[in-house]
């Protein structure tokens, strides 16, 4: 027998477990099933309910699963009448003081408590006296509480503690007067936080928004993922009559594990806005009338036609068979001018792009790094997930280092900081590099050369150098902060010299949801659909936004004057001949400046697929029933490519879009590593980099009105 084994038998079946591992560990593993509350097997083990209690040969008395580690022979009862009568003793204590209030509770039918009460409830409670009452807590706009359905399991402390690194929910009083609550009056805050309404076992913590809509048995359940950031997170759709009514995690231990952002989780209020698009508009001098399908589509299709320059700002959040298709459309105008990266200044090295923007690793190898150095970025709000992940290696021991313009709040260890402004950014990741190169006795590239021996090393910058070069698997990453750097070109070029430096992996942080898709699908200027190099490359975003073009397209809801670093941006399109924007809101800003209205729908109400910053694609079908008049976005732009007598765009189904393009990829393109870099001059006084606050990332978030009314979402802008 091996030495990490023991031998253990459930229920008079003889097993081997893992030597350290708890009963309940062992008998999930193997189908012998013990009710429980308080243990979760993402959270430490608090053994508070009691409800796992099974028979152990030999013990006194029945013994917590969730808290007993096997031992050599030891003998286990799941179902004995000792076990049963424990559980069931459990049970009608956990029911004393519950309002038992199912008819009316948002947890019933999906609850823990109700379907063990069923298997180990009494039918009559002999509970005769009054039952205790706890007022509920006002924690903030996105999370409901019934404080007296608690029965104390503490999961929501603990995840506060041990996930999120935060501990906003905690206990006071003892006995029958424990409360959970928050510290005098505090609402809860952290960007993961509602994932404690998924963990509460009973309809203590419930979702606000969702509060009294509808019960869990009428709702069909439908796969999504995030339309906000490049983790690619998975989620559900729970859908009623065709109407997006509340989204939950859909566990994959490989992206998400069982967590999700409160972006991802409340921003499908925005879907159902106000000013929601319901049908195509056609302008006819300064009045909007609504139009046909067809009329809107002929004269999106002559404008664009006739337009002697066109250019397609496209969303980094709309789905691969959507941005092929546009490439498809703009290409065959013989126009190249198609970005999507709208808040991107610096495009001087774009030549040198790897195929797809990536993480440089699997999302599910981030736990296990032993170094890595983050390049401006507020991880939090950017990329909620991966901060999560950052801080499981953090706490494992990696060293994480930073090399920002602000101090953020990680939550977790930190081994080294160096707070740069943009105008130092570069000056001081030179002198890292320049550490790291002395350190290791390496060479730096001719290009970088005579900036390294202009810059003053530091103790700080052989701190950054020192931390990376701990352990085996070392990582650097750019961030939203550094992409948005007027001197983002020199950054990627000294951070990329560090990796090679180092033996560390370079990975981009991209903004959106389907950045990686973006330049695959050839949605970039100056790249075809699969990587594809073209002969004379389009105009970048910031060229479309600076100029006025004869005509524009904006799809997937963009609104440039909010999602992009341009401040002209609103005046540039008012310049244009004809604007069409393919959008599912009509915000005033758009009323002023667009000329063709084609509704579409959001990303739950069609079909596609999401290419996240490992490169894994993601395809989902859609949830919803698109809003009145609105109809997928890759339908839309495969009837503008029809009408404007583009070859091949007869396509019945997004999966025929997508399949078109995972040909030209050749399957599952690898990013490949960012290929060379350009001189680096002397550092220079840089404009200012703006830190776009989390819940005003895309047209979708800024519409949820329980996120604004978060502290993040009432935080003002900041510009470093």
């Amino acid at each position: 027998m091996s030495e990490d084994l023991v031998n253990v038998e459930v229920d008079g079946v003889a097993l081997k477990a893992k030597k350290g591992s708890m009963i309940i560990q062992v008998t999930d593993a193997n189908d012998a099933y013990v009710p429980r509350f308080c243990y979760h097997e993402k959270l430490p083990i608090a053994a508070n309910c009691r409800m796992c209690l099974v028979e152990v040969e030999k013990a006194p008395k029945p013994m917590p699963a969730c808290a007993t580690p096997v031992a050599e022979g030891m003998k286990i009862f799941t179902k004995s009448p000792k076990a049963l009568a424990a559980q069931k003793a459990t049970m009608e204590f956990l029911l004393i003081n519950h309002p038992l209030d199912c008819p009316i509770c948002d947890q019933g039918g999906e609850c823990e408590l109700q379907d063990l009460s069923m298997g180990f409830g009494r039918g009559i409670a002999r509970f005769a006296e009054r039952k205790r009452v706890v007022k509920d807590k006002n924690i903030g706009p996105l999370i409901s509480t019934d404080m007296t359905r608690c029965i104390h399991c503490t999961r929501c402390v603990r995840f506060g503690q041990d996930i999120a690194g935060i501990q906003e929910l905690g206990t006071t009083g003892r006995g029958e007067w424990m409360e959970i609550g928050t510290w005098i009056e505090r609402s809860v805050d952290h960007e993961l936080s509602a994932n404690i309404i998924d963990l509460c076992p009973v309809g203590a913590l419930n979702s606000k928004p969702f509060r009294f809509r509808a019960r869990a048995w009428e709702m069909t359940q439908t796969p999504l993922v995030s339309p906000h950031d490049g983790a690619g997170s998975n989620l559900w759709g729970h859908v009623l009559r065709g109407r997006l009514m509340r989204v939950v995690p859909r566990p994959n231990e490989a992206v998400n594990e069982t967590w999700i952002s409160d972006r991802d989780r409340f921003s499908y209020e925005g879907v159902y806005s106000a000013d929601r698009l319901s049908t195509p508009m056609l302008r006819e001098g300064n009045e909007w009338r609504a139009v046909s399908w067809e009329t809107a589509l002929e004269a999106a299709a002559t404008g664009l036609r006739q337009a002697k320059s066109t250019g397609v700002l496209a969303s980094p959040s709309a789905t691969v068979e959507e941005l092929y298709l546009l490439n498809r459309l703009v290409r065959g105008l013989g126009s190249h001018n198609i970005d999507h990266r709208l808040r991107q200044s610096d495009f001087r090295d774009q030549h040198a792009d790897p195929v797809h923007p990536s993480l440089g690793l699997p999302l599910a190898e981030v736990d296990r790094l032993d170094a890595l150095l983050v390049v401006g970025s507020h991880l939090r709000h950017e990329i909620p997930i991966l901060a999560h992940r950052v801080r499981k290696a953090a706490l494992r021991g990696a060293r994480v280092s930073f090399l920002n313009p602000a101090r953020f709040e990680y939550l977790f260890p930190v081994a080294a900081m160096l707070e740069s402004a943009p105008a130092r950014q570069v000056g001081d990741l030179a002198a890292v590099l320049a550490a790291a190169l002395a350190a290791g006795g390496g060479t730096p590239p001719a290009e970088l050369a005579e900036l390294l021996r202009s810059v003053e090393v530091t103790d700080a910058h052989r701190a950054l150098a020192t931390q990376l070069a701990q352990g085996e698997r070392r990582a650097i990453w750019l961030g939203a902060l550094a992409l948005r750097h007027p001197a983002y070109a020199d950054l990627r070029a000294l951070a990329a010299a560090l990796a090679i430096a180092t033996g560390a992996t370079l990975g981009v942080l991209a903004e959106g949801a389907n950045a990686a898709g973006a330049y695959l699908a050839g949605a970039v200027p100056h790249r075809d659909a699969g990587g594809e190099v073209p002969s004379i490359p389009g105009l970048t975003a910031r060229a479309m936004l600076e100029e006025p073009l004869g005509a524009y397209l904006l799809a997937g809801g963009i609104e440039p004057w909010a999602d992009s670093v341009y401040p002209q941006a609103l005046r540039t399109l008012g310049a244009a001949r004809c604007v069409v924007a393919a959008t599912p809101w009509l915000p005033d800003a758009l009323r002023e400046v667009a000329h063709v209205l084609l509704p579409i729908g959001t990303f739950a109400e069609t079909s596609g697929t999401y290419v996240n910053l490992e490169g894994r694609w993601q395809s989902v079908p859609g949830a919803a029933r698109p809003h009145a008049e609105a109809r997928p976005a890759w339908k839309v732009y495969r009837v503008l490519c029809n009408l404007l007598g583009i070859a091949g765009s007869e396509y019945q189904t997004s999966e025929e879009v997508r399949d078109e393009l995972r040909r030209i990829c050749g399957g599952d393109l690898v990013a490949g590593p960012y290929h060379g870099v350009h001189r680096v001059g002397q550092p220079h006084d840089a404009a200012s980099v703006p830190d776009v606050p989390m819940y005003q990332i895309d047209a979708l978030v800024r519409r949820a009105p329980s996120l604004q009314r978060t502290r993040d979402g009432l935080a003002p802008a900041v510009t470093y």
